[in-house]
């Protein structure tokens, strides 16, 4: 459960326990309206049921309005119900007077009721909110020591590595080759990549998180926005063989392209970074009822038995153990992206070996504006599948 998660949870159970009915105005009159459908119900029962009866109804309505308001309707229920009970069931009929005692008991327990239940409801309402505190509280520290945890140990390598290279080209470049500078160069440059991808990708989720990503939609085509992706992982990809099959009938989709590029590329990094080379990766996509389900598959004969919803949370890594680095944000990231999009994103083991990840996008109408996206034919077809 992240931040967001909890603090929904927090809202929730203020919602359930202190909005709607527990709001004053709301709460006095249902204290009326219990006593008018106790009323009524006694009337039809009247006759036909001893007065015993009629009173358990008006203790029922004291009992429900004492559970949902606070102790100020509960004690206006007690007293109304008392008043119309004894007014228009007790003998003498109209008149505040008892012939018999035993109503005058029937009254105390119809008030101890109310209160006892409005006292009890009142503290497991307070317990309730210092409990969603301490869990929001709990939550925040634990995804805050995740956070340091997780970016100290993923930047210490790069940074390890960069501060050995950079040391011997500055005491020692004079004695090194013109390709073995090159090579410390080319180290440097990549690790330095390799940080900066990862400070951005904890800076985009916190983003998502905190409500600042607002998406820009736009009709595009999903071969587009899947060419983009593989421009982008080309380099990560370049030690496997990974196979394009989006067919041409696809329907354009309402999405904030870049976003969705993201997310894809974050899937396509995942298959490179936790699958051995030469594995074949497959870029797909379909349609699905109203939605449009785009796939990453990896055939790499990984573990058939993985917890595929653990692998979606933050600083959760894949479930091949490989040198790669990372702070496990990528899939958590497009999770977050889809699901702003109205679609969602989820893992699948593959029965033969390895991983489908997938997330879907809704179909909307396109207008006829948007009928034809250029260059969406020249992007990527099962003509040219392999890449």
């Amino acid at each position: 459960m992240d931040v967001r998660q909890a603090l929904t949870a927090q809202s929730s159970v203020q919602r359930i326990f202190t909005a709607g009915w527990n709001s004053g105005l709301i709460g006095y009159a249902w204290a009326i309206g219990a006593t008018l459908t106790s009323t009524l119900v006694g009337f039809a029962m009247r006759g036909r049921f001893d007065l015993v009866n009629i009173a358990m109804v008006y203790l029922l309505a004291v009992v429900l309005v004492a559970l949902h308001h606070a102790r100020g309707p509960a004690i206006l229920t007690s007293v109304l119900c008392i008043t119309a009970f004894d007014v228009l069931f007790v003998p003498p009929a109209g008149t505040f007077t008892v012939d018999d005692l035993q109503y005058v008991f029937t009254f105390a327990i119809m008030l101890t009721v109310g209160l006892v239940i409005s006292h009890l409801v009142a503290g497991v309402r307070r317990q309730a909110r210092e409990q969603a505190a301490l869990e929001v509280a709990a939550e925040t520290e634990r995804i805050r020591s995740a956070l340091l945890a997780s970016i100290s140990h993923d930047l210490r390598t790069p940074l390890a590595v960069m501060a050995g290279a950079s040391s011997t080209l500055a005491e020692a470049a004079d004695k090194l080759s013109s390709s073995e500078r090159q090579a410390l160069a080319q180290s440097i440059f990549e690790q330095s990549r390799d940080m900066a991808e990862r400070v951005t990708k904890v800076l985009q989720m916190t983003r998502l998180e905190t409500g600042e990503i607002r998406i820009d939609r736009d009709w595009t085509s999903i071969a587009e926005v899947a060419s983009s992706a593989l421009d982008r992982t080309s380099e990560r990809l370049a030690s496997h063989r990974v196979i394009v099959e989006l067919p041409n009938d696809l329907p354009l989709v309402r999405v904030d392209a870049a976003l969705v590029e993201q997310a894809l590329a974050n899937l396509l990094e995942n298959a490179a970074k936790h699958t051995p080379a030469g594995t074949v990766v497959r870029l797909c996509a379909r349609q699905r009822a109203h939605e449009l389900v785009v796939s990453v598959v990896d055939h790499s004969g990984g573990p058939s038995e993985v917890d595929v919803e653990r692998i979606f949370q933050k600083f959760a890594h894949g479930p091949i153990e490989t040198t790669a680095g990372g702070v496990g944000l990528g899939l958590a990231i497009c999770r977050a992206i889809v699901r702003l999009h109205g679609g969602d994103a989820w893992a699948e083991c593959v029965p033969s070996g390895g991983m489908a990840f997938r997330f879907s996008l809704p179909i909307e109408r396109a207008p006829p504006a948007a009928a034809e996206v250029p260059g969406a034919d020249d992007a990527l077809t099962p003509d040219h599948p392999d890449r």
